[in-house]
């Protein structure tokens, strides 16, 4: 893959933390922002730089970038394991702490109804969940990283009005202070946004506050 044809010119720039959020319609090469900044792709493919607090990334080690960031996929994520290991697989945090990650999404109740409470087992891609409890794993391992940065790759696609709410509220809550890169393909979802970048053909169309856009243009994109 050479990102240098997916993105073209493009300089944003943000200062201090919380909430500013990038948009990618679909086709604009969402995929390929996820795999530039975690550094997924060769960095020869790549033609320009990543600033992060004025640091490239292309400098940091991967470990030391990648405990910075943390993603909510569209897909969630889990493993064959025990709750536990799925929202703290290298056991950082104490059960307290787990149970408390747990509590924000609710689904403290889930691990107190079940005999091996957060030693239940998670079967592979979590199919013995449901779709929201699935998505709301990820949001518990997230709140648990405390990363500076979050994505959120249309996380809330496929769960219910309530789950939906309910995810919204706590990242609202517990990233106040952070920096969101959100990718939508709705313009409409993410009105509340500090920023918007809108890119078509690989190019900067806007990148303004929501007020500014014409948010229904994101919807004839799709």
């Amino acid at each position: 893959m050479n990102s240098s044809d997916e993105f073209q010119h493009i300089q944003c720039t943000s200062t201090g933390p919380g909430a500013l959020k990038f948009v990618i319609l679909l086709g604009a090469g969402k995929s390929s922002l996820l795999q530039a900044l975690f550094r997924l792709v060769d960095q020869s493919a790549i033609n320009g730089t990543i600033l992060i607090d004025d640091i490239d990334i292309a400098r940091l080690s991967l470990n030391h970038l990648r405990s910075h960031l943390s993603v909510i996929p569209q897909v969630p994520i889990l493993f064959c394991g025990t709750l536990r290991y799925n929202i703290d697989p290298f056991e950082r945090f104490s059960d307290e702490e787990c149970l408390t990650a747990l509590e924000a999404v609710q689904l403290k109740q889930l691990v107190r109804n079940h005999p091996d409470g957060l030693h239940l087992l998670v079967t592979e891609s979590g199919t013995n969940l449901s779709a929201g409890e699935r998505q709301l794993v990820c949001v518990a391992r997230a709140i648990l990283k405390r990363s500076h940065i979050l994505l959120i790759d249309e996380a809330t696609a496929n769960v219910d009005h309530t789950t939906d709410r309910m995810i919204q509220e706590v990242i609202a809550d517990k990233f106040r202070d952070r920096t969101i890169l959100t990718i939508a393909h709705r313009l409409n979802t993410i009105a509340n946004s500090d920023r918007i970048l809108m890119l078509k053909q690989g190019e900067v169309a806007y990148f303004d506050v929501p007020n500014n856009i014409d948010l229904s243009e994101g919807d004839k994109q799709k």
